[in-house]
């Protein structure tokens, strides 16, 4: 899921919109942001603390290292975000809505100030997501309701480290750490591929030189083998959104199409049974991710934003490696129009 807070959104939208219907939609999104700003305990604090969890403190000096890595060799924004901690006690910090057309893989948008259209709406609360995910299955959309653990105001506010940010191997916690300072370097309105692979690219390949760093070479192969499960598993469901996409397009009865549209999602679970046995030695990671119903909203709401990566990496090796001036080629290519960056990405993918 994206994983950029929708609050700051909200504040610049209630400027506008005193006596619309969704002022109720922006005050959870304000009172959330706040709650959290209100809880945030100073790390240097928390290291220094008896009081500390032993593997809270273990977890919150890895992050705090990786920080200063990534300031230093990352060349990544250099300001107070990640230096303070929530402990949030959920599961999520946010719940995010997606929604579809029973017979459309488009995604339903909300539009907002700074951040543009975006293919979900987040709220603080998991029951005040539900029950809008509700007026949505009312209105016959498919949806899905899915938690974020990480969140962001694109350095607008000084966002702290999270409890729900804190689950997971040591490498996937400072690559999402990298994944959201990146998100601060260049974003750009309406263009979800764009701004998601480019984190994505500096996330992992920040992720092989801080195991470099360390001296955890042997570690690699493992984070390469995590990567190519997630490239498989988008795959798959972009294989699947396509033989869905040709199916709508047919002149079919409803029925008929709810029928076949079940079809391709039971082909879809057999080739993972066959993915997982064949190219993934039994992993089972992504089990109860196949056992829950499938639906439309179910498959756009994963983020298949992995097409730009690879240009990406030609577009860093063609700066020599260097983290400034890739991020000086990038956000030059943020202030292009949508077309003319499609161009360029697409033409380092025809290299």
């Amino acid at each position: 899921m994206n994983r950029i807070s929708l609050t700051l959104l909200g504040m610049l939208a209630l400027t506008g919109c005193s006596g619309c219907t969704t002022v109720g939609y922006y005050a959870q999104a304000i009172n959330g942001h706040f709650d959290l700003m209100q809880k945030r305990q100073s790390l240097s604090k928390l290291m220094t603390s008896e009081n500390t969890d032993p593997e809270l403190k273990r977890k919150l000096g890895l992050l705090r290292d990786a920080r200063e890595y990534a300031v230093s060799e990352l060349q990544l924004p250099d300001n107070d975000s990640y230096s303070t901690y929530v402990e949030t006690g959920k599961r999520y910090v946010t719940w995010n809505v997606v929604a579809t057309q029973e017979f459309s893989m488009q995604p339903k948008t909300w539009c907002f100030p700074v951040a543009g259209c975006v293919s979900y709406r987040g709220y603080f609360a998991e029951e005040d997501a539900e029950s809008y995910r509700q007026e949505l299955i009312q209105q016959g959309f498919d949806t899905q309701l899915g938690g974020a653990s990480a969140y962001s105001t694109l350095g607008w506010f000084e966002d702290p480290l999270l409890d729900t940010m804190l689950r997971g191997s040591d490498i996937r916690l400072v690559s999402l750490l990298f994944h959201e300072l990146a998100h601060q370097v260049v974003y750009v309105k309406d263009d979800s591929s764009f701004n998601e692979a480019f984190a994505s690219f500096v996330e992992q390949e920040g992720a092989r030189l801080w195991l470099e760093s360390n001296g955890d070479t042997d570690k690699i192969p493992g984070y390469n083998a995590f990567l190519k499960r997630q490239i498989d598993f988008n795959q798959l469901l972009q294989d699947t959104r396509v033989n869905l996409v040709k199916l709508y397009k047919q002149d079919l009865p409803d029925e008929q199409k709810r029928e076949r549209k079940k079809a391709v999602f039971d082909t879809m679970r057999d080739n993972y049974a066959q993915l997982k046995e064949q190219e993934w030695e039994g992993y089972t990671g992504y089990d109860n991710w196949f056992a829950r119903p499938m639906n439309n909203a179910r498959l756009v709401s994963v983020a298949t934003y992995r097409k730009w990566i690879p240009a990406y990496a030609a577009l860093f090796e063609e700066q020599g490696r260097d983290f400034s001036a890739f991020f000086e080629r990038v956000t030059e290519l943020s202030k292009m129009d949508f077309a003319e960056r499609q161009q360029l990405l697409q033409g380092y993918l025809d290299q």
